[in-house]
């Protein structure tokens, strides 16, 4: 974790191997003995690489990798209608979670703002990177035969039961 905070603390991508390592030290602690969940990792190929070597090493493997599968445009809609209140820390999304007065916190009644990184032309820079290093991932894992997707524009609770049905298989 040093080693990492190293890399983040000047502002630079943590390696493929080191984050890699990482994680695969973490997966073999107590508490992900009988299972666990890694969200958004692997990002890219040479970590998928790094991956499964390494678990191949454990005599394990990745049961499922699931895709939830949300078109640029919904994703780009709904992360610019997201708003932040920087005092305290509140979330809303100006149309699925709208505060109880426009653009004003609930909690704490400072004013909500559009962060940086959900304009959308950042969210749009965000989605290149994505495809062009996430989107293979999925040619990857369909390939092993783990590859499952979900339908992400589905209501949240769809969403969460077809992860649960996936992971009950």
């Amino acid at each position: 974790g040093k080693k990492a905070k190293t890399y983040m603390d000047q502002g630079l991508l943590v390696p493929d191997e080191l984050t890699c390592d990482l994680v695969v030290d973490r997966i073999q602690q107590d508490d992900a003995k009988n299972g666990y969940v890694l969200d958004g990792f692997p990002r890219t190929i040479p970590q998928a690489e790094c991956l499964t070597a390494a678990l191949e090493k454990l005599g394990s493997k990745i049961d499922y990798a699931i895709d939830v599968d949300v078109p640029d445009d919904n994703i780009v809609n709904r992360m610019s209608g997201r708003r932040a209140c920087l005092k305290c820390g509140a979330t809303y999304h100006i149309v699925y979670a709208a505060p109880k007065v426009e653009n004003v916190c609930d909690t704490c009644g400072e004013n909500l703002v559009l962060r940086d990184d959900d304009k959308p032309e950042t969210v749009s820079k965000r989605l290149k990177v994505y495809h062009e290093q996430t989107q293979p991932l999925i040619d990857y894992y369909t390939k092993q035969g783990v590859l499952k997707t979900v339908d992400g524009t589905a209501a949240l609770d769809k969403v969460f039961q077809a992860i649960v049905e996936i992971l009950g298989e």
